[in-house]
């Protein structure tokens, strides 16, 4: 893997087109991979890169873009989330929503320099446990999740029910 050149900073408004390409490019993927994964509805990337913008302000939710050359290639999106809290002991954790890299990108580190930051944010905000969903499909997300340290804990199942 080669070093990455990529300058990983916090999102900034005039990234909004990016992200909207990033996250589009990332739902086409998991439905390139599996079919029964959601589709974007029309204009879902512009509302969602919208979205994240807004969400700047708020202290629970971080994103990031790794930046080559003025341009956003990738970009990750974590929260500070706690499940159930009347039903579970109280545990903060940190919860990656979202992470891609554009596929001329890859395999440079911008992934794994991603979620470094993203994990230190974290650990800034007192978090000591980080949980993602991956697709079943994605073998390649899967590498990359078990190559920095991630074990599945839960699989997601699902039975269609004809009506």
């Amino acid at each position: 893997m080669k070093p990455s050149q990529a300058h990983i900073r916090t999102v900034e408004p005039g990234d909004v087109s990016a992200i909207a390409r990033l996250w589009q490019a990332l739902t086409d993927y998991h439905v390139d991979l599996d079919s029964r994964l959601p589709a974007a509805t029309p204009g879902a990337a512009e509302r969602y890169a919208s979205r994240l913008i807004e969400r700047r302000e708020d202290p629970f939710t971080q994103a990031f873009v790794a930046d080559v050359g003025g341009e956003a290639v990738g970009y990750i999106l974590g929260a500070v989330i706690d499940l159930h809290p009347d039903l579970f002991a109280h545990v903060d954790a940190g919860f990656i929503a979202d992470i891609f890299v554009d596929p001329a990108y890859r395999h440079q580190g911008i992934a794994r320099d991603l979620v470094n930051t993203m994990t230190a944010w974290f650990a800034e905000q007192g978090i000591q446990r980080v949980e993602w969903q991956v697709a079943t499909a994605n073998t390649e997300g899967i590498r990359f999740w078990e190559s920095i340290g991630g074990r599945a804990i839960v699989s997601r199942m699902r039975l269609e029910l004809d009506r």
